[in-house]
């Protein structure tokens, strides 16, 4: 067997065996991994059962307190329609605390273990269980009495709200008996979890100083018997590299005079050749004409006859001596013997590397014309950058007034509704006489009808400033009141339609945004168009969004508006519908009305 082939062999199985042997450590290593997931995956899916139990048993006893409280509210309601709509909020309410009894029970698995196997936590499930059928049953008693006669008596329902009163105390103790039991029941499993962790964290560490002993050891013997090896390679290699290196500086030199050689023939229009100390010793004809020198001007240095400044001059003598191996590129300004200015793209290439007296050759491009249009390039990307920042100072003092303008409207409805309602209920508390009972009956009934007027007015504010729905129920539901509310207000025609029955909700940023440019589009239309009715209607297929404010009022010219400081409305709307990466089209022209389309896409929400 030759050298060449014991050493390929010797490399091949030294390689299976490193193999073989990391192959073993990762795997052994990776198997305690694996198993450590799975425990903690399987134990975080338990817990995740675990607190949306413990979820649902909060919400129970919300759900509990929330009944006695809206029922407690309808003993003192007069008015027929406020109790009727009283009466179907704890109807639904009561529906949802059945409903979610019965998730609680039948919907997870470990409940229903643990509800069959400890007898303890099922006696107090079934008293919990027992409570919880008669506050629905009395909830379901107070509905039925308001449905068959909704000005029933306080004194009917309040017997009624004595048995709901002692049941819920009962229902809520039961339910922290369970909540707290099912509590120490998860903090088992988490023990439990926790030993298993650490025995895996044992059989890793032993893992560990296994293959320590066993792996990395004899792998750190080899490879210091490889490394000696190597470095006796290396020794004998270097003496072959000293001869390859001379042979290479000999081959250097050739291929550098002919990469001048080519450079200079293929590409140079003006050139000369040079002295390490300046001295010209060939300048181009064409060369000659650019700089406007004649023969005898030829004998000055190479930078005298490119340069006026001393100092550029050095920094060309300089280059010159210093590149004596490397090819030196750069761009340079001369100056001609008519004092013209030129700009040079300069190659400076050393030649006969060898010897120390070498020669160096200059090649240059005039790039007179592409650094003036270079300059013009500059000064007008220098104006659009300052007519764009004073855009952007204009449109940001814009955006400040606007929102002054918001401020003062909010101020006027506070000022002009609630102010002054404010003031009329203060006055009318003030006159109020205890010794005269009949006239202080009839002001309490004018008390309560301003504080009903001011409790509409301040909702009113409130649903223009940030509807509760929008956060609530999503944009669809606001949609429909503000159109309903507007139509109320103003005794407009306002419609709304939802084409495609949309129900999704997206991130409140998103709805925010959606909600505010059509309310800015409607109130635009209201403010300017004169029109017979608005119509908002909405629309989506798999991967857009689209919602649409239609007018048939007397329309505008948008490029002309939007020139406009009075266009900063719309320029508000392409602000806001950007920001969510969406699209807004506006289509309007005189008397036949006006069509804002808002589009998103779906996928990107």
């Amino acid at each position: 067997m030759s050298d060449k082939e014991h050493i390929i062999s010797l490399d091949n199985s030294t390689f299976f065996k490193l193999r073989k042997l990391y192959l073993l450590a990762i795997l052994l290593i990776a198997g305690t991994i694996i198993v450590a997931q799975i425990l903690i995956q399987k134990h975080l899916d338990s817990q995740l059962d675990d607190s949306r139990i413990v979820n649902i048993a909060g919400r129970q006893r919300m759900l509990s307190q929330k009944l006695v409280k809206q029922v407690l509210i309808l003993k003192d309601v007069k008015i027929e329609k406020e109790r009727i709509s009283r009466s179907k909020a704890i109807k639904a309410d009561n529906n949802t605390f059945l409903n979610s009894h019965k998730d609680l029970q039948h919907e997870f698995s470990e409940f229903k273990e643990l509800l069959n196997n400890d007898s303890d936590f099922k006696e107090v499930f079934f008293q919990m269980e027992s409570y919880h059928k008669r506050i629905v049953t009395t909830c379901n008693d107070i509905v039925n009495l308001v449905t068959v006669n909704p000005l029933v008596s306080s004194d009917s329902i309040y017997k009624h709200i004595v048995k709901l009163e002692n049941v819920e105390d009962h229902f809520l103790s039961k339910m922290n008996e369970i909540v707290f039991k099912y509590d120490e029941v998860s903090q088992h499993k988490v023990e439990s979890l926790k030993q298993k962790e650490y025995i895996l964290f044992i059989v890793a560490l032993l893992i560990l100083v296994l293959e320590i002993l066993f792996l990395f050891k004899p792998i750190s013997i080899q490879i210091k018997k490889i490394i000696a090896n190597l470095i006796s390679a290396k020794k004998e290699a270097q003496i072959k590299t000293k001869k390859v290196e001379e042979l290479l500086i000999v081959k250097e030199t050739s291929l550098q005079e002919l990469k001048g050689l080519n450079y200079a023939l293929n590409n140079a229009t003006l050139f000369a050749s040079v002295t390490q100390d300046g001295s010209i010793v060939h300048l181009s004809k064409k060369f000659s004409k650019l700089l406007e020198v004649d023969k005898q001007d030829v004998k000055i240095p190479l930078e005298e006859l490119l340069m006026l400044d001393e100092g550029e001059q050095k920094t060309i003598q300089e280059i010159l001596k210093g590149n004596r191996r490397s090819i030196w590129v750069g761009e340079v300004q001369v100056t001609t013997k008519s004092n013209k200015k030129l700009w040079l793209e300069m190659s400076i290439i050393p030649m006969n590397l060898v010897k120390m007296n070498q020669r160096v050759l200059v090649l240059c491009n005039n790039i007179t014309k592409r650094k003036d249009s270079q300059i013009k390039i500059d000064e007008l990307n220098e104006e659009r950058f300052k007519e764009q920042v004073n855009l952007q100072k204009i449109q940001a003092s814009q955006i400040v007034e606007a929102q002054e303008e918001e401020r003062k409207r909010i101020a006027k409805d506070i000022h002009d509704g609630i102010g002054q309602m404010l003031t009329a209920l203060k006055f009318n508390i003030e006159s109020i006489n205890s010794e005269n009972v009949d006239l202080t009956t009839k002001k309490v009934e004018v008390l309560k009808e301003v504080l009903s007027n001011l409790i509409k007015e301040v909702r009113t504010v409130t649903f223009n400033l940030t509807p509760p729905e929008l956060s609530d129920y999503g944009i669809v539901p606001t949609l429909n009141k503000l159109a309903n509310q507007l139509a109320t207000f103003t005794g407009e025609k306002i419609y709304f339609e939802n084409k495609t029955n949309f129900k999704g909700r997206f991130d409140s940023l998103v709805e925010t945004n959606l909600y505010r440019v059509v309310q800015e589009a409607v109130n635009n239309a209201l403010k300017y168009a004169n029109s017979n009715y608005i119509l908002i209607s909405i629309s989506h297929s798999e991967q857009i969004l689209s919602i649409v404010i239609d007018d048939d009022g007397q329309g505008f010219d948008v490029e002309k508006l939007m020139e406009t400081k009075t266009g900063m409305g719309l320029f508000f709307m392409k602000e806001r519908i950007s920001y969510i990466n969406g699209r807004i089209f506006i289509n309007s022209s005189k008397n036949k009305g006006t069509r804002i389309t808002i589009n998103v896409n779906l996928e990107q929400l």
